[in-house]
């Protein structure tokens, strides 16, 4: 008879983890459309939010994407009527980016999608359970970003 393998049942917890965080992105990214949204204008209307101007590239920098890849959104959200570009009179080479009326009122709406897939995800946890929860996703990306391994506590 082979020997059983050792460790925990189940999955790999990274396997889990990846279908969990696919599972729960395209919940969002459903929320979002329904809303008349996507998750890149989101992540604009967000850093534009709590700036009341930013060039593009700070705003590539808040978002966490490409100046060409942002240069895309801008274009799509600027013919939407969510946004403005302008160039700064300080320095002609850099684009500030500011919400308008109607991005006012998209962030306003997306804001809402956001806040209740946000309940979704937490119902049914304690603050002691989201606790643990936070505290065991932050060790798993150490685990990942800083080299780092999980001891081998069994």
């Amino acid at each position: 008879m082979p020997p059983k393998p050792s460790g925990p049942p189940g999955p790999p917890i990274g396997v889990q983890l990846t279908n969990t965080a696919r599972a729960v992105s395209r919940a969002f990214d459903a929320a979002l459309a329904a809303a008349g949204g996507s998750l890149p204008t989101w992540q604009v209307l967000l850093a534009l939010k709590t700036r009341s101007t930013a060039n593009q590239r700070e705003l590539a920098a808040a978002v966490g994407i490409q100046g060409a890849t942002l240069t895309h959104h801008l274009n799509g959200m600027e013919a939407d009527g969510l946004l403005t570009r302008r160039r700064d009179p300080a320095n002609r080479r850099v684009h500030l980016v500011e919400l308008t009326d109607e991005g006012e009122a998209a962030f306003r709406r997306l804001r809402d999608v956001a806040v209740a897939h946000d309940r979704r995800l937490r119902a049914g946890l304690d603050d002691r359970e989201l606790e643990v929860v936070r505290g065991v996703l932050a060790r798993m990306l150490a685990n990942v970003t800083e080299g780092t391994t999980a001891g081998d506590d069994s």
